[in-house]
């Protein structure tokens, strides 16, 4: 079994994970190239041994290709080529979509990434589909990341911004029809209780998301279906 780097980049940090509990970090943000990302995870992971690697990133990703660069990045992420920088097999796929896949315990399920933007991803039976609902508009501003990403906590205040945040995360799983949600990124640690049917998830679970990017059936195929 291939043991796997799972690389989750998000608009404030770049965290490294060899496994649940093994985790490293540095600074990304609005001057994070990609080769600077490149050599990050060399220097930061250059005493792990891994086989593999599965990147989370924070833009549309098409057939493990980033299809467009991300708000809160450098440019320049367009037609990447992880493998040949990296010197390993590597995966990429959205970074909600990730986390959404080590969260997925069965049914319909709507993952919602509350961090610097909105991640989202629906998942069901073997298939996951990324979504972007952060560009959804919303009353009062331009998208609905704007109030349920860092800077609508910020603007609000917390409790400003759970209500809104419990409100949108009911109207949009009766809009998805999903039987549960999980709420993960940074920012779900601001909730102590959940409404029914609403669960929190946690930012390790990206690692077995990475790692299950890599499962297979038996027929040697891969045993989930990114839908890009």
């Amino acid at each position: 079994m291939k043991k796997i780097l799972g690389v989750d980049i998000g608009g404030t940090h770049v965290k490294l994970m060899i496994s649940r509990t093994q985790k490293r970090k540095f600074v990304s943000g609005l001057k994070l190239s990609p080769k600077q990302l490149v050599a990050g995870i060399k220097e930061a992971a250059s005493d792990w041994d891994y086989d593999a690697v599965s990147i989370g990133f924070p833009s549309p990703v098409k057939a493990g290709r980033i299809a467009r660069d991300p708000k809160h990045l450098a440019k320049g992420w367009v037609g990447w080529d992880f493998h040949k920088s990296l010197g390993k097999p590597t995966r990429v796929i959205n970074d909600a979509a990730m986390q959404a896949l080590g969260s997925y315990h069965g049914g319909r399920m709507l993952f919602l990434g509350l961090g610097t933007g909105l991640g989202s991803t629906l998942m069901w039976d073997r298939y996951v589909l990324p979504l972007e609902l952060g560009d959804l508009p919303y009353p009062g501003v331009n998208r609905i990341e704007e109030v349920l990403g860092k800077e609508g906590l910020a603007h609000m205040g917390k409790k400003v911004w759970k209500h809104e945040v419990t409100c949108a995360v009911q109207q949009l799983k009766i809009a998805f029809i999903a039987d549960y949600v999980v709420l993960g990124g940074g920012n779900a640690k601001q909730f102590t209780t959940f409404p029914e049917n609403v669960e929190p998830g946690h930012n390790r679970n990206a690692y077995l998301g990475g790692c299950r990017l890599w499962q297979v059936d038996r027929a040697g195929r891969p045993k989930w279906n990114v839908i890009s």
